[in-house]
């Protein structure tokens, strides 16, 4: 996994309110994206945060949907790992295009933290400990937006 090309951002959050949710699938790959959110939030001095678990990635956009309205920006982070029926997409596309719907109706940056894979390993290439974690990249461009839009 390779971040050649990445902006590189400095960002001021300390006024911004934001949330983060977090599903509950593969948790054990959720929570290292969670952990470079909670990082990423730190640095940009972002100290109004509020953390909320849904069950899985279909539940992202509603519980985005309820906390857009009272936030900056929202971040929704998680993991769906392709198996052996059309499920997978099914769920990805939902989420994602969901996602996206919120966004634009309620004009709130949502932080795109949703790893969609083919396997476990590529999962945790894209939640590692360092910059190379989607956590990290999703708060990253929602506070972007949020600074540069609200």
């Amino acid at each position: 996994m390779s971040k050649a090309g990445s902006p590189d951002f400095e960002l001021d959050a300390s006024g911004l309110k934001v949330s983060v949710i977090t599903a509950g699938w593969h948790w054990e790959i959720a929570e290292k994206l969670l952990a470079g959110s909670k990082r990423a939030l730190e640095q940009a001095n972002c100290s109004q945060v509020s953390f909320h678990d849904v069950p899985g990635a279909f539940e992202l956009p509603l519980a985005a949907s309820k906390l857009a309205e009272e936030n900056h920006a929202v971040i929704a982070l998680g993991v769906v790992i392709r198996g052996d029926t059309p499920h997978f997409d099914y769920v990805c596309s939902a989420a994602t295009d969901g996602l996206l719907r919120v966004m634009l109706d309620a004009q709130t940056p949502i932080g795109f933290g949703l790893l969609t894979v083919d396997n476990e390993e590529q999962a945790l290439l894209r939640a590692g400990e360092g910059d190379d974690n989607k956590g990290v990249e999703s708060v990253q461009a929602a506070l972007k937006m949020a600074l540069d839009f609200h």
